[in-house]
């Protein structure tokens, strides 16, 4: 346990004396844990909301769920690090997944990479200046019919090529 970052019994909660990120999402998550039936079999669930609240699970958040779930730091980590949805790498507010499957590698994926790292001026892992957008690549997304396939946030660009990225961005400008 982290001293410095318990919820009482009251269900007051105090924040991480370390914390780097806004109180009011620690808040938000705590008061998310009290509405659980029982913390047993939670720390998934517990685990997304973090994400979608802070947008990843850096250390710092990773001990406050440990504490709030009463399970240990090393519990916490080994789900983060074994389910590939979780991050602890800070994304865009616009993440840009491109699939990297034998389909979609094969017919110019890396060319596509290529093309947003160059129009973005980030490396893959990397967030832009303003937050916007970051680059990932994904094994396979299930849809090599469409390949390559680019995925920014939730929505789906099939057969992308690498004079489409300019448009693509400026989508979400």
């Amino acid at each position: 346990m982290q001293t410095g970052s318990t919820c009482q019994k009251s269900g007051e909660c105090r924040i991480p004396d370390r914390a780097t990120l806004p109180a009011t999402l620690y808040r938000q998550l705590a008061d998310f844990v009290a509405t659980l039936p029982t913390k047993e079999g939670h720390l998934v669930t517990v685990l997304h909301k973090a994400q979608s609240l802070f947008g990843y699970l850096p250390k710092e958040v990773q001990e406050f769920v440990a504490d709030h779930m009463e399970v240990s730091l090393a519990q916490v980590y080994g789900v983060v690090s074994f389910y590939t949805f979780f991050t602890m790498i800070p994304k865009g507010k616009h993440p840009i997944s491109v699939c990297m499957g034998t389909a979609c590698f094969v017919k110019g994926a890396d060319k596509v990479v290529d093309a947003f790292k160059n129009q973005l001026g980030v490396t893959v892992s990397e967030v832009t200046r303003d937050g916007k957008f970051s680059i990932d690549c994904l094994r396979c997304v299930g849809a090599c019919a469409l390949a390559p396939v680019v995925l920014v946030g939730e929505k789906v660009y099939a057969n992308v090529t690498p004079d489409q990225v300019k448009d693509i961005i400026a989508d979400f400008d």
